[in-house]
């Protein structure tokens, strides 16, 4: 019997690991045993290990998880018995080898023999739940807020090959269809009934067999209406089950048929994506939108990527296009509403992946920065009432364009600067700047560091250093 440690990084995330949790199953399937941990651990790390895995999930945890595998490094007698797979190990293959020569597992364990001389595929086992239960692990302590839910793929793969995406890199190949009910009937009868169904498809509408999905989601008791039975202090409670295909759908294969097979289930939200701002791109999504409302899906979503080709202009756009639908929508009596998650390109790949810290083309650091000000306020969901939009991100372009401008914590605490009159002063001082002024063109990159503090008492400059509005 081996001994065998599972490890995540100690970044904040959504999901508990699917790959682990298979792994986890994979080696209690051998005799083996299997803790889990999130992060460092020292009793952990005092332990001598047979095999340690290490999760890796986007690049720009690079630091965070090469500090992990520093960590438990000695924990294995060499260095190879620490397994590396996931988004990063896959897409820095080379530069992770370089830094520890770890073994790494690119891509899917979806072939036999790549754990171990067997015939078992790793990615067609069904979770271990048991190593996320915090009352049945005495290693972890981190709540992920999807846990009372089914984790599953019932496609792999995308027939597209976006740049700004690292699917084609990790799964190269389109699979259209993954029996699910196998894999849920497991869970429900090793670990309990899940109240919802979350599925991982990359783009679920490109399936062949899109209709069987539908038909295998409704078997499993989450069609449209569906209602999850449980008990609570000795009474019975009852809550509307949900499906979320969580990575979105592509709204340019969203057809009238496949629309009314999504509104059979008891989807919510159904998240369209929202990528890109050129003519076209905006022509397809308004139908597709106005299409799912017609078929009666109430709760829309959409990841609106930014700071990739796009400028801040088309961001607001973009935003400002939702809450016009749902304007729309409510005049013309229908139940659907779209909330927005703007989602923050960084790159998959080459010297700027490492950290988030990456600025594109028609972007700066200030505006960047002055999202990121917003979108904390409201948790990263941009809602769909108008006034609270036209409050947030500006009734117009120029009103967007100038909230951007606006000290952080001007525009964090904007109501208490508005009340002291500070809002309108920096407002006229701001629009006397001359656009080519190195004043104005140290605001957009952030860079006060070489600003003399006496020099910037004197200048707009003053709103914008530490303490200055405070």
């Amino acid at each position: 019997m081996a001994n065998i440690l599972l490890i995540e990084p100690p970044y904040r995330n959504k999901y508990p690991p699917l790959a682990l949790m298979k792994i986890s199953t994979y080696h209690k399937m051998l005799g083996d045993n299997v803790i889990f941990c999130k992060g460092k651990n020292v009793d952990l790390r005092k332990q001598k290990w047979d095999r340690i895995y290490v999760a890796t999930l986007f690049t720009f945890y690079w630091k965070s998880t090469i500090e992990v595998i520093k960590y438990y490094k000695n924990s294995v007698e060499n260095i190879s018995d620490i397994y590396c797979g996931g988004v990063l190990a896959t897409v820095l293959e080379k530069e992770l080898y370089e830094t520890f020569p770890v073994t790494i597992t690119p891509g899917l364990l979806d072939k036999p023999g790549i754990l171990g001389d067997n015939d078992i595929i790793v990615d067609t086992l069904p979770p271990d739940y048991s190593i996320i239960d915090l009352e049945q692990n005495p290693y972890l302590s981190y709540q992920y807020p999807v846990k009372d839910a089914y984790i599953a793929y019932a496609t792999r793969g995308c027939v597209r090959r976006c740049k700004f995406c690292a699917v084609p890199t990790i799964e190269p190949c389109f699979k259209p269809y993954i029996d699910i009910k196998n894999q849920v009937n497991y869970i429900r009868n090793n670990y309990g009934e899940k109240k919802n169904l979350m599925l991982l498809d990359n783009n679920v509408l490109a399936s062949k067999d899109f209709n069987q999905i539908i038909d295998d989601i409704k078997e499993l008791g989450f069609y449209k209406g569906a209602v999850f039975q449980y008990e609570k202090n000795g009474k019975i409670c009852r809550s509307k089950r949900y499906v979320d295909f969580n990575q979105g759908v592509d709204p340019r294969l969203l057809t009238k048929e496949k629309c009314q097979k999504l509104s059979e289930i008891a989807i919510k939200p159904l998240r369209i994506a929202f990528d890109h701002a050129d003519e076209k791109s905006i022509k397809i999504y308004k139908e597709k939108v106005r299409l799912s409302a017609f078929y009666g899906i109430e709760n829309l979503s959409n990841y609106i990527l930014f700071n990739f080709e796009d400028s801040p202009e088309d961001l607001y756009n973009r935003l400002k296009i939702n809450i016009d639908l749902n304007e729309e929508f409510e005049k013309d009596g229908y139940k659907t509403r779209i909330f927005s998650f703007p989602m923050k390109y960084s790159p998959i790949g080459g010297p700027n992946c490492y950290n988030r810290k990456y600025i594109g083309e028609n972007w700066n650091a200030k505006y960047l920065r002055a999202i990121q000000c917003i979108l904390n306020a409201t948790h990263g969901v941009v809602g769909p009432k108008k006034s609270f939009f036209d409050r947030s991100f500006g009734k117009s372009l120029d009103d967007f364009m100038l909230i951007l401008s606006m000290p952080e914590e001007m525009i964090i605490s904007r109501a208490k600067h508005e009340e002291t009159g500070m809002k309108i002063r920096w407002e006229n001082d701001f629009l006397k700047l001359d656009l080519k002024s190195k004043l104005y063109i140290s605001i957009l990159n952030q860079d006060f560091k070489a600003m003399n503090p006496e020099d910037t008492k004197k200048n707009i400059l003053k709103y914008y250093m530490k303490n200055a509005l405070e």
